[in-house]
Formats: C-alpha cells, sequence, structure tokens
C-alpha cells in the first residue's frame, strides 16, 4: 500500500503542515517508524517520542504541531485517525469466494455465493450464511445458526444451534457461542449429584460486534443470552447463560458475568471485573479493573474494589485487619453510646 500524506489527510478531513506529496508506505509507533512510515501522537506522555521520531508524517493535534520535525497530518484526533487508517497496512489474507472442496456442508444449507467456506470448515443443517461472510478452517456452525452479511468466523470457533449473529460480526479463534449455561439442580437428598437444566434458548448477537478469542457465550435456559450493536469484547471473557449485554460496551480480557447479569448501554468493564449474577449494571457505568460487583448499582458511575498491591508482608497485616473491623465497629459502637451518656449528664 503506497499513498501520498495528501490522500491519507484527504480521507481523515486532516490539515497538513510539511510535504504533503511525501509517500507513505507503512504504519509503525514514533520511536520505530521510517521516513516511508506514518505514526501518531494520541497522548502527551509521548511527546518527546514525537520530536525524535524519524517517521515521514505523524497524525498529532494542533497543539503538538511545533514539536513534529516532519510532517504533520492536524486532527483532532489522532487516536480515532490511527484506526481509521490501520485496515489499508493489514497483511490479513484474502479468502476465495465459494466453498473449498474439503469443507463438510449439509445441502439443507444456504450459503451466499460470495461467501468463503475454508478448509475443513463444517457448515450444519438449515444454517444460514450472508454475503461477503468468512468462514475459517476447522471452525463448526451447528444445525439453524444465522451468519449475517460480512461477518468473519476465525479457524476452530464454534456456534452452537440457533445462535444468530448479525452483520459485520468477527469471532476470533477457540471461541464458543451457545454452550450450555451453567444449569443444575441439586439432589433434595444431598448427595451431592446434580440434575441438569437442559439450556432451552440461544444467543443473539448484533451488528458489528467484535469477539476475541477462547471467548464463551452460553445459550439461555429459558430465554436468550443478547449481545447487542457495537459491543466489544476481549479475550478469554465468559459471558453465562441469559445475559444482556448493551449496545456499545466493551468488556475487557478475563471478565466473567454471572447467569443473567444485565449490562447497560456504553458500560466499561476493565480486566478481570466479575459480575454476580442476577444484578444490573446502569447505562455509562466504568468498572475498574479486577473489581467483584457483588450487587447491582442504582446509578452509572465508577466503581472500584479491592486493595492495591503491596508488600505480602504489609498484606498479611491488612488481612488480619480486616478481620478484626466487625469487633473494631462493635467497640466503636459502645463507646459513642458511652459517650453519648456522659454527655447527658453533663
Amino acid at each position: 500500500m503506497k499513498k501520498t500524506v495528501k490522500d491519507i489527510a484527504g480521507f481523515l478531513k486532516a490539515g497538513v503542515v510539511g510535504d504533503e506529496n511525501h509517500l507513505i508506505e507503512g504504519i509503525a509507533p514514533l520511536d520505530e517508524a521510517t521516513l516511508s512510515d506514518i505514526s501518531f501522537l494520541s497522548s502527551a506522555a509521548f511527546e518527546k517520542s514525537l520530536s525524535k521520531s524519524s517517521a515521514g508524517a505523524v497524525i498529532v493535534q494542533e497543539k503538538f504541531a511545533a514539536s513534529c520535525k516532519t510532517t504533520a497530518i492536524i486532527h483532532p484526533d489522532p487516536y480515532r485517525c490511527f484506526a481509521a487508517i490501520s485496515e489499508w497496512f493489514s497483511s490479513e489474507p484474502a479468502f476465495e469466494q465459494g466453498i473449498a472442496k474439503t469443507a463438510i456442508v449439509d445441502p439443507t444449507a444456504s450459503i451466499a455465493d460470495s461467501a468463503s467456506i475454508c478448509d475443513h470448515a463444517v457448515i450444519g443443517a438449515n444454517v444460514t450464511i450472508g454475503e461477503n461472510s468468512v468462514v475459517e478452517s476447522g471452525s463448526v456452525i451447528q444445525k439453524g445458526a444465522v451468519i449475517g452479511n460480512d461477518c468473519h468466523i476465525y479457524p476452530n470457533v464454534t456456534l452452537y444451534h440457533d445462535v444468530v449473529l448479525g452483520d459485520e460480526v468477527e469471532v476470533h479463534s477457540g471461541t464458543v457461542i451457545g454452550s450450555d449455561g451453567f444449569g443444575f439442580a441439586p439432589d433434595p437428598k444431598g448427595t451431592r449429584k446434580w440434575h441438569k437444566i437442559h439450556q432451552l434458548g440461544t444467543v443473539i448477537i448484533g451488528d458489528r460486534v467484535d469477539i476475541g478469542s477462547s471467548t464463551t457465550i452460553d445459550r439461555g435456559a429459558l430465554g436468550d443470552t443478547r449481545i447487542e450493536n457495537d459491543v466489544i469484547i476481549d479475550s478469554q471473557v465468559h459471558i453465562g447463560h441469559n445475559c444482556v449485554v448493551g449496545e456499545g460496551s466493551a468488556l475487557a480480557g478475563c471478565v466473567g458475568l454471572a447467569g443473567s447479569s444485565i449490562i447497560g448501554k456504553g458500560c466499561l468493564l476493565a480486566g478481570g471485573v466479575g459480575i454476580a449474577g442476577h444484578l444490573s449494571i446502569p447505562d455509562g457505568s466504568q468498572i475498574t479493573g479486577m473489581t467483584m460487583v457483588t450487587k447491582s448499582l442504582s446509578k452509572p458511575g465508577s466503581y472500584s474494589s479491592g486493595t492495591p498491591m503491596m508488600t505480602t508482608r504489609d498484606w498479611k497485616k491488612s488481612a488480619i485487619r480486616f478481620s478484626q473491623l466487625d469487633e473494631m465497629a462493635k467497640r466503636l459502637k459502645q463507646l459513642e453510646k458511652q459517650l453519648a451518656e456522659l454527655s447527658h449528664k453533663e
């Protein structure tokens, strides 16, 4: 891919300070870029790297243009610009339209002519696959599943029966969508035997959803598990049965949602967040890393739990103090009562 700075700026609707005819062939970080690369500055913390960069052009906000020693592309949101042009430099392989000879496709499946079904993919009965969608090698799409237009199913993904994907959905390798939720009824005799509750719902995923690798999304027990439009889900996330993830929300790596959790629109859940079952998180909430949510939140905001890192020695001391808090609270309450009685006597 080769483009002039002028072409790039025109696409981004951005201004240029410097040589607009300079040719760009790649994209790289500020401290690694060469004269043929474009880079970007998204934070003031990297301004020193900007002044030393050998990039042929850098996308910057206007306030940083003076620090740029090369051609500057001026835009108020350089990071979004980087996202917009990153596709040009992608080395992902192209896929031939049609069905590979080694793919196994049930004759009742409906597959658009423009779709690509790669080697050793398995397509079950009554599956529907839309225009320009790709199912890569080793993926299994079980009976009745629906894949919309312009979707990309990476290698070794499993979509269970009747799962529904909207348009422009990406599902990365190792992810399983539509497996059974964790539904078991205990034996009343207390013998620790469990009676399986068959999961009768499915998973419905909206448009423009991106799902990382080795993530699992369980099907609903009676109703459906739902992921709404424009949600992004990182790798190694678990979403339990009957959960709802609202439009535009983001779930980072190792987030776990227990069954029937309701996540509102535009929520941000950082890495390792755990949500107990049957809880609701309001629209626009932010949950910081490793937070354990044990009750529904009444209003949006930023929420955290746990203690920050400390030496093991200090942590052990703190752990002992935590165990003493209840007793300390009782003693404090008693002291307050005594003080109140003394004040009353005076």
